[in-house]
């Protein structure tokens, strides 16, 4: 992934969370999708989100609960097969969110850690 790759990515994937579009957020995972996050674990008792379906309801819970989560665009990091997001949500917290694709190009791990 080039430098410009990750960083449409990254906007991209900014632009479909603050328009709270569930749909535009999901096309970017592959259906085995797992998540790793410290809000999942506040939200669901575990910090281990694994699937689509299980990712849809965990976000629709999330945009439900946050009408103003927004995300302000750091930087971006790239990696082999990855790269590592930096933003602050409308809360001013620091967060990193690294993502692992699979050949098609869909997230199929997703690392959430936040300040």
């Amino acid at each position: 992934m080039t430098d410009d790759e990750a960083r449409a990515f990254a906007e991209d994937w900014i632009a479909a969370w603050n328009a709270h579009d569930l749909d535009r957020i999901l096309a970017h995972y592959a259906a085995d999708i797992v998540l790793l996050s410290p809000g999942a674990l506040r939200r669901v008792g575990t910090g281990r989100v694994a699937g689509i379906a299980a990712l849809r309801a965990y976000w629709c819970q999330v945009l439900a609960a946050e009408p103003n989560l927004k995300f302000k665009f750091g930087h971006v990091l790239v990696g082999p097969e990855c790269l590592t997001i930096r933003c602050n949500n409308h809360r001013g917290q620091e967060g990193a969110e690294t993502f692992e694709f699979d050949a098609d190009g869909k997230v199929v791990r997703l690392f959430a850690c936040f300040r």
